[in-house]
């Protein structure tokens, strides 16, 4: 089974990175995003089953796009993967939906989250 997967960092690094850490596994990468307001609208579009998102992002931040995606989406299963994991932003984020806080750079912990999600 393919899990599909979009990833939204502003950093084009990051999203590099992440997809080919995704390469040889279940997970296949169909969107990516590089600011907030991206992510809102490539979720609604793709309707991925999984979303990594990064908090610090242009535009709109992963904050209020976990939100709005939550409104839209109440099943949706998002990751956040930022370097912003202090204890106010994981506490914030796990209370408006996110399945689980992956405090960069713990890459280690990406395929091993998202296998127990999926």
């Amino acid at each position: 089974m393919e899990v599909r997967v979009v990833i939204a960092d502003d950093s084009l690094f990051m999203r590099i990175y992440i997809k080919n850490l995704l390469k040889n596994s279940k997970f296949k990468v169909i969107g990516e995003a590089s600011d907030g307001c991206e992510a809102v609208t490539i979720y609604k579009e793709l309707k991925p089953d999984i979303l990594l998102l990064d908090l610090t992002m242009e535009c709109m931040d992963g904050m209020t796009a976990l939100q709005r995606i939550m409104e839209f989406d109440p099943c949706a299963r998002v990751v956040i993967c930022s370097a912003m994991g202090q204890s106010r932003n994981v506490i914030a984020a796990l209370s408006y939906g996110a399945k689980d806080f992956i405090v960069k750079p713990n890459f280690d912990r990406i395929l091993l989250t998202l296998n127990k999600i999926f």
